[in-house]
């Protein structure tokens, strides 16, 4: 097996992940806070990028299902806050 560029950047997407599970389990992120859901979006988004090379539709679908989860939680946030600054 060759691990070239897309496989790094895939494992770095699967750390991102883990460090952001890691940090909310450890009460350093909120699950609704920006940084939970930009850091979940970002992760799955490389891992994404690196099944370019080898394909898996399983982990494909899984991987565009937390992105867009991720985009619910960033949404909610800006939501959140605008109702905050507006009342």
């Amino acid at each position: 097996m060759k691990y070239g560029l897309l496989d790094l950047v895939g494992n770095v997407g699967v750390v991102v992940l883990m460090m952001a599970y890691l940090m909310l389990q450890l009460n350093k992120l909120r699950s609704d806070g920006l940084a939970y859901s930009l850091l979940n979006a970002i992760g799955a988004s490389l891992i994404i990028v690196s099944l370019v090379v080898d394909f898996n539709l399983s982990a494909l679908l899984m991987e565009v299902f937390w992105v867009l989860i991720s985009f619910v939680g960033i949404y909610r946030y800006f939501r959140l806050r605008a109702q905050t600054l507006d009342g």
